[in-house]
């Protein structure tokens, strides 16, 4: 039997490009301008592992993709507690610290659901609105936060199911009225 590889090759680019298209239509029902995220989640990302304590969380920068690595919540001794509900038994959690160039509104992007806090001078800051996509990975939720000043952030993760995840830290374009 001879096989044609270069055909069962093409097959399979095709049938991954068809998934990836499908899987960005399902992306397209946010109502923000997302297209800053999308573009950086079809980039390729640095991993990173997030630390168990503020000590120990490294620095991720604004307009990049990260692929962070979380830990068991469990092991995690967060900045300010998170303002989530009570994690679900075995999920993960990590801590990163970023600076921006100049205050104004920021977005926090992932590609899974977990809960997202950003804490300076020991308190949360609250959020000032968010979005989600069932079904969207690129990116799946977005929280957006007015961040004043440049001093440190820490950007704590938490209660998510999966110990891998993808974030990205993008200024809010201006909104159209």
């Amino acid at each position: 039997m001879i096989r044609n590889t270069g055909a069962a090759t093409l097959l399979a680019l095709l049938l991954g490009a068809l998934g990836t298209a499908a899987r960005a239509q399902d992306c397209v029902d946010f109502k923000w301008d997302v297209a800053a995220e999308r573009t950086l989640f079809a980039a390729p990302a640095t991993p990173l592992t997030m630390g168990t304590t503020p000590d120990s969380a490294p620095t991720v920068l604004p307009n990049h993709l990260y692929a962070l690595k979380l830990q068991p919540q469990s092991q995690v001794s967060f900045a300010v507690s998170p303002g989530g509900k009570t994690p679900s038994p075995g999920s993960h959690a990590g801590i990163v610290t970023f600076h921006l160039p100049a205050r104004g509104s920021y977005r926090v992007a992932l590609d899974l659901p977990a809960w997202i806090d950003v804490v300076t001078d020991g308190a949360l800051i609250a959020a000032k609105d968010y979005q989600g996509q069932h079904g969207c990975g690129a990116p799946h939720k977005i929280v957006e936060f007015d961040l004043i000043g440049t001093r440190p952030f820490f950007l704590q993760l938490s209660d998510a199911a999966s110990d891998n995840l993808r974030l990205t830290i993008t200024a809010a374009p201006a909104r159209k009225l």
